[in-house]
């Protein structure tokens, strides 16, 4: 064999082994980055759930004669600034996740107090348009929980998979950065109940 062909075929043999580990990072992570894009649509589908039965729920309770303005009007202008904030998830960042938390907190607050209030009522409180979109709103916020664990056990993988060295070589030079986990929501810590003991007059 000739002296010259050796450089040659380690040069080869090592631009073979760069380009196929290359290969594998990017489709790996471009697989990873789907599944994290599929989990955060999944977010915004239980988002938009609520969403939409909130519009619902605002308009049986406008029917109750003499219900706060105030607290309707609050739930209506939370509504609004939740469905404004919008991220894409391919460009997620940790500040974007935190308006986006925020927004969906405030409503979530709005929301409790209009169902708080709605114990001085007792025709809405027994309203079966009303009872029904109480469960509805129950159940959509559980779905909500799952939506958001879900968003990170898809995050987690692929943090893993560009944060490894000597992944994160490649993942700077290719633009897969990290992407931010969900936080709970502030005060979060303290329970919200949104359920109603509708034995009591």
């Amino acid at each position: 064999m000739k002296k010259w062909l050796v450089p040659v075929i380690i040069i080869a043999l090592l631009a073979y082994a760069f380009y196929s580990w290359g290969k594998g990072f990017n489709n790996t992570a471009v697989q990873l980055s789907e599944n994290v894009s599929e989990s955060w649509g999944n977010v915004q589908t239980s988002y938009q759930r609520r969403n939409d039965l909130i519009g619902n729920l605002v308009n049986t309770v406008k029917g109750a004669a003499d219900f706060e303005r105030n607290t309707l009007t609050d739930v209506i202008e939370a509504r609004s600034k939740a469905t404004q904030t919008t991220i894409d998830p391919s460009n997620i960042t940790p500040e974007q996740l935190k308006q986006f938390n925020q927004a969906q907190g405030g409503l979530s607050s709005a929301l409790s107090r209009l169902l708080v209030t709605v114990e001085r009522y007792p025709d809405l409180k027994s309203n079966q348009n009303f009872l029904k979109l109480q469960d509805e709103l129950t159940s959509t916020e559980n779905t909500i929980q799952t939506a958001r664990t879900r968003y990170n056990e898809a995050i987690k993988p692929y943090n893993i998979h560009v944060k490894k060295f000597p992944n994160t070589i490649l993942a700077g030079f290719l633009n897969f950065d990290g992407k931010p986990y969900f936080d709970a929501e502030a005060g979060a810590e303290k329970p919200v109940d949104v359920e109603f003991n509708f034995d009591k007059e």
